[in-house]
C-alpha cells in the first residue's frame, strides 16, 4: 500500500528537479494569511496526497457551506439587502464562505467551501516545494534540507501548524465579521461565538498526517493551553480593530464594542491564572487602557498592533508546559464543537 507521504514525494520529485531554480530564486510576495484567488490551487490538489484529511473535511460545515449556504433563507435575505443577485458573485461573501480561484476572465469564482487554503494559505507558492522531500525519498532528506524546504514553503505562503498566531488570525478574520456594511446594511450577524480550542478540536480536527490516518488525536494539553490563550488574545486584537474601523453608532459598532469588552475581561481573568508569562499582563494593561468609542481608530489600531506583537511572542517563546494555571478554564471535550469524521 502506498502511503500518503510516499505519494507526496513521488508526485513532486520530478517537477521539483526541473523547477527548483525558479522556486529558489523567487522571493515571496505572499503575506501569511492571504487568500488570494490568483494564487489558490484548489482543494483537489491537496486531496491528491492528503486523502485522510480530505475525508474528514468532507464531513464538516466548512465543506457543506459551498452547497448549503446560498440556499439558506437568511443568506438570501442578506444578499438582497446588499443588492446582490447571486451570493457567489460578491467578494464580501466569497472571502469567508468559499474558496475561490480566478476564472478565465480573471474574476474570483467559488470552487469549494472553506477549505485547505482558507486556513493554510493560497498554495501556488508552496504546493510543490512543501512535500517533495528535497527531490529525494523521505528517508534520504538531510535535516538541513528538510529545514530549508519548510522555510521555502513558508516563504511561499504556507501557514503551518506551528504558526499558531497566523492561522488563529485567519479563523478570527471571519468569525469576527470585519465588514461594517455587511452588518448594518445587510443584517449579517456581527460574528459568531468562536473559541479556538473548542472549534479546532471538534469536527475540523485533522491530526492524521504523521500517523497515516490511523487515528485523529486531539492536541495535547500543553498545546491546548497555549491555543486557548492565543485565541483569546487574537479575539481581543480583532475586536479592537473592528471597533476602530466602525464609522457609525449602529449594530456593528455596538456589537464589536461589547465583544471587545468581553474579550478584555476574559483575558484579564486568564492573566491572573497564569504565572510566568509577562506578555499576558502587558496585553491586559493595553486592553484596559483602550477606549472603545467611535473616531478612535488610530489608538485602537496601535493597541491591536501591540497585542498582536505580544501574542506572537507568546507563540514563539512558550510551549504551554508552564501555563497549567489556565486548566480550570480550558474547554473540555464536552465543549468541543462537533466530532470529526474520524476519531
Amino acid at each position: 500500500m502506498v502511503s500518503e507521504r510516499s505519494k507526496s514525494a513521488r508526485r513532486y520529485a520530478l517537477p521539483l528537479i526541473l523547477g527548483l531554480w525558479a522556486i529558489a530564486g523567487s522571493a515571496s510576495a505572499v503575506e501569511p494569511g492571504e487568500r488570494d484567488p490568483a494564487r489558490v490551487v484548489g482543494p483537489q490538489e491537496c486531496a491528491e496526497c492528503h486523502e485522510n484529511a480530505t475525508a474528514i473535511w468532507r464531513n464538516t460545515h466548512h465543506f457543506s457551506t459551498f452547497r448549503e449556504m446560498p440556499r439558506k433563507k437568511e443568506a438570501i435575505e442578506i444578499a438582497r439587502n446588499m443588492g446582490l443577485r447571486r451570493i457567489k458573485e460578491d467578494s464580501l461573501c466569497l472571502d469567508c464562505h468559499f474558496t475561490s480561484k480566478l476564472d478565465e476572465e480573471g474574476k474570483p469564482e467559488p470552487i469549494a467551501g472553506i477549505s485547505c487554503e482558507s486556513c493554510h494559505g493560497a498554495g501556488q507558492g508552496y504546493l510543490e516545494v512543501h512535500s517533495e522531500f528535497s527531490g529525494k525519498e523521505e528517508e534520504e532528506e538531510t535535516e538541513a534540507e528538510e529545514k530549508a524546504r519548510w522555510q521555502k514553503a513558508e516563504e511561499g505562503g504556507m501557514i503551518r501548524p506551528h504558526m499558531m498566531y497566523t492561522w488563529a488570525k485567519n479563523c478570527y478574520s471571519c468569525h469576527v465579521v470585519p465588514e461594517e456594511k455587511l452588518v448594518n446594511k445587510g443584517g449579517h450577524p456581527a460574528g459568531s461565538p468562536f473559541e479556538l480550542v473548542a472549534w479546532s478540536q471538534g469536527e475540523v480536527r485533522h491530526n492524521v498526517w504523521y500517523n497515516e490516518g490511523e487515528s485523529n488525536p486531539p492536541a495535547d494539553t500543553e498545546r491546548r493551553r497555549k491555543m486557548f490563550i492565543v485565541g483569546m488574545a487574537v479575539e481581543l486584537e480583532s475586536a479592537l480593530r473592528a471597533v476602530g474601523n466602525a464609522t457609525e453608532k449602529a449594530d456593528y459598532a455596538v456589537t464589536m464594542a461589547k465583544r471587545a469588552q468581553r474579550a478584555r475581561k476574559r483575558f484579564a481573568q486568564a492573566a491572573q491564572l497564569v504565572e510566568g508569562v509577562p506578555e499576558m499582563g502587558e496585553i491586559t494593561s493595553i486592553a484596559k487602557d483602550a477606549q472603545l468609542k467611535l473616531n478612535n481608530k488610530g489608538p485602537l489600531t496601535e493597541a491591536a498592533d501591540r497585542i498582536g506583537d505580544l501574542t506572537q511572542q507568546i507563540v514563539a517563546e512558550y510551549d504551554g508546559s508552564g501555563m497549567g494555571g489556565i486548566d480550570p478554564a480550558l474547554p473540555g471535550e464536552g465543549d468541543w464543537k462537533g466530532s470529526p469524521e474520524r476519531e
